[in-house]
């Protein structure tokens, strides 16, 4: 399966979903003019992953969102509803939500997800030397 790879702009996040490496990686600010458009394709990309995943594989969710907006939050958590609809049919996949301790909205973001969510989830703190 070809990676999908979208590069970060001013207002949405760098996209890198590599299923070779079992890492999807989701970093930078989400607050695109049209979320859902902007989303269209990583949802896509994600369902056809999950249906073809192989049992031994493990995949792991990393965000890193400093900012999202009302319309980038309900995109991702359709992209997370994939994710726990997947851990409950047995599929090994977590997410790790790599925060800035500092900031306090990253902070309680992520743990509304965490909170709204079964599947592993580990929210982490960002190293600040980074």
């Amino acid at each position: 399966m070809e990676p999908l790879i979208i590069p970060a702009t001013n207002s949405t996040p760098q996209i890198h979903f590599d299923a070779s490496l079992g890492k999807l990686v989701v970093k930078g600010q989400s607050y695109p003019e049209n979320a859902f458009k902007f989303y269209e394709p990583v949802l896509a990309w994600t369902n056809d992953y999950l249906q073809h995943l192989q049992e031994q594989a493990v995949v792991t969710m990393e965000l890193e969102l400093p900012y999202i907006n009302t319309s980038s939050t309900k995109c991702l958590m359709m992209l997370l509803e994939k994710f726990e609809a997947a851990h409950c049919a047995g599929k090994p996949v977590k997410v790790e939500w790599i925060c800035n301790m500092d900031n306090e909205s990253e902070y309680e973001c992520a743990e509304e997800f965490q909170e709204d969510l079964t599947l592993p989830f580990e929210i982490i703190e960002k190293n600040s030397d980074v």
